[in-house]
């Protein structure tokens, strides 16, 4: 029962809930007993999605512009009473995948940059205030970036650390934590999309990890679990990648 309950009495707010990796974090952190407010965009469905799991409340905001993050901080502060867990989750909605020298790639890292800023930001004083306050950012999939986007996925997790690394450096003296989740290729229903339009992505992802498989959203949920529990309470700025391993062969 501990173990169920290592987040007992914690509060989490978890963005892009609605599907994949959010909804597999959502779904975890509750089972292991936090209270959490899991937010998505209106055409998510989120909210009835949760209306019956007890200790998951769906919201449905914009999650597109930075100046709507302190809305959102506020209503979670309405929904929970507080923030001590916060699950960044920013995916871009994309035509097709990004290609190595894509000029889309700088835009869409300054946005992801703001938008991760100011929802932190704007849970701050929260985060002050819990005895166990963790920030955890989730990087991009390995689908958003094509087979000759390689470099392309090296930059964009890159990036993620730098910005991780600046948020550890910023709330370390509260006792709060900043980290990130850099997932490999796993099997969200974006990706599935992905998939079934390029075959020789999907052939790419499973020949190059060492599990020879692709990844599940638990995957990533589970090690999410880990940087928001007391286990990692002296980790930050750092990251973890949930990709099932470089293969060799």
């Amino acid at each position: 029962m501990a173990e169920r309950l290592r987040l007992y009495g914690l509060n989490a707010l978890v963005t892009s809930a609605g599907s994949g990796i959010g909804e597999a974090v959502a779904r975890t952190l509750v089972k292991h007993g936090a209270s959490v407010l899991a937010v998505d965009t209106p055409d998510s469905g989120v909210e009835q999605q949760f209306a019956a799991v007890k200790g998951i409340k769906g919201l449905s905001a914009n999650l597109s512009e930075p100046t709507r993050m302190p809305a959102l901080g506020e209503a979670a502060v309405a929904e929970l009473g507080g923030v001590d867990i916060l699950v960044c989750d920013f995916p871009p909605q994309l035509d097709s995948p990004l290609s190595d020298g894509d000029a889309a790639l700088t835009a869409l890292l300054e946005r992801r940059a703001g938008l991760v800023t100011a929802l932190c930001r704007s849970v701050l004083p929260q985060l002050k205030k819990s005895p166990a306050g963790r920030i955890v950012n989730i990087g991009f999939l390995r689908t958003v970036f094509a087979v000759d986007g390689a470099q392309a996925s090296v930059s964009a997790a890159q990036d993620l650390a730098a910005l991780t690394r600046a948020l550890a450096g910023e709330i370390g003296e509260f006792g709060s934590t900043a980290n990130y989740v850099q997932p490999g290729a796993i099997m969200t229903a974006v990706s599935r999309e992905v998939f079934v339009k390029d075959k020789a992505l999907r052939d790419m992802c499973i020949a190059g990890s060492a599990a020879s498989r692709l990844g599940e959203p638990i995957d990533v949920a589970k090690v999410v679990l880990f940087l928001a529990s007391n286990d990692a309470g002296f980790v930050s700025g750092t990251g973890i990648v949930v990709d099932g391993g470089r293969a060799t062969r």
